[in-house]
């Protein structure tokens, strides 16, 4: 049988942050295989974990309808999966072969921190009707090679209010598309707020999300002239990403719950 982990990630608690499921594989399985088994668990996204030799392993993800170039959440929950298992040792770095090149996760007290490359954007139009579809005035949109689109808000207020027309941007296969604003000026705990949309990637909202912030951390460090910051994914859920821009990398950091453990059959 294969083992499976549920893994709510980027929180402290269970049934909150941004949940994955974690498989552990023996060997390499086809693509289409995976495909199933990530729409069978219907979560943003499923990593995929098999060893390499030299205590390498390959990760891949896949959202219920895609497989993705970079995940954050699926890594941080997958880095942590190996160490509570003891499939690791603590005191040293996990490398990851995926997609995005090489990957590393570290281990911090209870918090994993993963080396991730930076996506720095550019300001930039952004489809007028994303933007419609969002209910949003932007003061500034940018937008990145990767593919992401970044919309800016003026006040953290406007991005927890906001309740977008899913089904247009569904239809406008809308793949990627950031809303943030600087964090909450009195008592806040977060230098900026964000949410994402991907339901082009079949994921309607994801609750928090890694790989977003590797957009996030070089936006708000340039305007808040801040680093580390602290990133809140203000989603139902929502979530905590403490980010550190390093050249030209972002050192994400997080903790995670494992909320269920079991076997995979097929």
């Amino acid at each position: 049988m294969t083992k499976l982990w549920i893994v709510d990630a980027f929180t402290d608690r269970p049934f909150a942050g941004n949940p994955t499921a974690i498989v552990m594989l023996d060997g390499p399985r086809p693509a289409a295989w995976r495909q199933a088994v990530a729409a069978e668990m219907n979560l943003s996204e499923t990593a995929f974990v098999v060893p390499r030799s030299g205590g390498e392993f390959d990760l891949s993800w896949f959202t219920p309808t895609v497989e993705v170039e970079l995940c954050g959440h699926a890594t941080l929950a997958s880095a942590y999966v190996l160490r509570a298992t003891e499939a690791v040792d603590p005191r040293s770095t996990v490398n990851f072969q995926t997609r995005s090149g090489l990957l590393k996760a570290s281990f911090i007290d209870d918090r994993v921190q993963l080396d991730f490359p930076a996506c720095v954007a550019e300001i930039a139009p952004i489809a007028g009707e994303i933007v419609a579809a969002l209910g949003v005035h932007p003061v500034e949109t940018l937008a990145n090679s990767k593919g992401y689109d970044v919309a800016v808000l003026a006040e953290p207020g406007a991005v927890r209010d906001l309740r977008p027309d899913h089904a247009t941007l569904r239809a406008l296969r809308c793949d990627g598309v950031i809303v943030t604003a600087p964090g909450d000026v009195d008592g806040g705990t977060a230098d900026f707020v964000s949410r994402y949309f991907a339901p082009g990637a079949g994921i309607e909202e994801d609750p928090v999300t890694g790989s977003a912030h590797c957009v996030l951390a070089p936006l708000w460090r340039e305007r808040l002239g801040r680093n580390p910051l602290f990133g809140h994914q203000v989603s139902a859920r929502g979530g905590m990403v403490e980010c550190e821009v390093v050249g030209d990398r972002v050192l994400l950091r997080g903790t995670a719950v494992i909320v269920l453990r079991g076997e995979l059959s097929g």
